[in-house]
């Protein structure tokens, strides 16, 4: 499979410029979920900044969305 970094930087919410996993999104993903946590593109952009990637975290961003 073709990694496709450059196209997904240009949509990557992520706001941690210096991260070593930014665009490539399985690596991403993948260190996340080891952690229990989830990616910040998961997030709506305000509820990214704060660096909290838990699953509560996740759950009270988009609850207070709807």
């Amino acid at each position: 499979m073709e990694c496709k970094k450059d196209k997904n930087l240009e949509i990557c919410g992520c706001t941690y410029e210096d991260c070593s996993r930014r665009g490539t999104c399985c690596d991403c993903i993948a260190n996340h979920l080891k952690s229990k946590q989830l990616p910040g593109c998961c997030f709506p952009a305000e509820a990214e900044k704060t660096y909290d990637r838990s699953f509560e975290a996740f759950a009270k961003a988009w609850a207070l969305t709807s």
